[in-house]
């Protein structure tokens, strides 16, 4: 899978892009998007420049929701700069409660070639904030912190850190209600273990959480038997262990290990599950929405592939 489209929607909101010259109806809440290649040539028109014009055009106390999109024109640029703009424009966004930084297609920049850094001061500049989104987990670094404004968390990523994974867990979110973690490939940085998780499976700091994805992993057979047993699920509403590998042996951990009817929806899809399997599965998991709908993904000999990885 590729990122073909910017969002269209964010947080339930309509986004609209800052050049687009496309305007919010009265009343209307809205998602604005700030990024290169809205307004004129971007070689010409700097990330810092796009981004003061918007600050200096928009009413900003009434900016809610935030996305940043294409920050460089060259593909390899972290994205530092364009962190520090909004830490600095803190003062000027009082109001902003949700933030994806790094809606990026795959024609601006592969997932994996996003140049991201270190995210903790967003989270300090806006301590109100109760939505991150980050895309790319190259250069990606947190330090654990306490939120008690932060909802929902989703880091989506071709190879996710296991430092991140870690700091997550050592973090408090007493508040959070959803966290989704793309954890990749060893290849692009997703070195994540079970053993790293552990004090997410637990839910010790996550008290409020009723959605949790681990996604997109290469041991996704390894997690699913992890979390068979892992604390944090029984509070669960929603579960998604998809965009894996996942094979019957983790099906096999899950079936075996503790209920999960109490769930409204198990997300599994992109999947190496034999027919069989999937049957067992939809009939033990029942009235549960077990999400199998798209057809097995086929080995390449022994070798199988996460969903998003480069």
């Amino acid at each position: 899978m590729t990122v073909n489209e910017h969002l269209t929607r964010y947080d339930g909101l309509r986004v609209i892009e800052f050049g687009s010259g496309d305007t919010a109806v009265p009343g209307e809440r809205i998602a604005w998007a700030v990024r290169l290649g809205q307004e004129g040539d971007p070689e010409e028109d700097p990330f810092d420049q796009v981004f003061t014009r918007f600050l200096d055009s928009v009413d900003t106390a009434g900016v809610t929701h935030l996305i940043i999109g294409f920050w460089d024109t060259d593909c390899t640029a972290s994205s530092m700069e364009a962190q520090q703009l909004l830490v600095d424009a803190a003062p000027r966004l009082p109001n902003l409660r949700a933030l994806f930084f790094g809606d990026i297609t795959f024609e601006e920049s592969e997932i994996s070639w996003i140049e991201q850094g270190d995210v903790t001061p967003l989270l300090r500049a806006y301590p109100d904030l109760e939505r991150l989104d980050v895309r790319g987990g190259t250069g990606l670094a947190l330090s654990p912190l306490s939120s008690a404004a932060l909802k929902v968390l989703r880091l989506e990523s071709g190879g996710l850190p296991a430092a991140v994974v870690r700091a997550v867990g050592a973090s408090d979110l007493p508040n959070l209600q959803t966290l989704e973690l793309w954890l990749g490939v060893q290849n692009y940085g997703g070195d994540a273990t079970v053993a790293d998780l552990a004090s997410i499976l637990s839910g010790e700091r996550l008290p409020a959480l009723t959605r949790l994805g681990l996604m997109d992993s290469e041991i996704q057979d390894e997690i699913c038997a992890a979390v068979a047993t892992a604390p944090v699920v029984a509070r669960l509403r929603e579960l998604a262990l998809s965009k894996g590998v996942l094979t019957d042996d983790g099906a096999e951990a899950l079936l075996s290990g503790q209920p999960l009817t109490h769930l409204a929806e198990l997300d599994l899809r992109h999947h190496y599950l034999t027919e069989p399997m999937m049957t067992r599965l939809r009939e033990a998991l029942a009235p549960v929405e077990a999400l199998l709908i798209d057809e097995p993904q086929k080995s390449d000999g022994d070798w199988r592939y996460v969903e998003v990885a480069e």
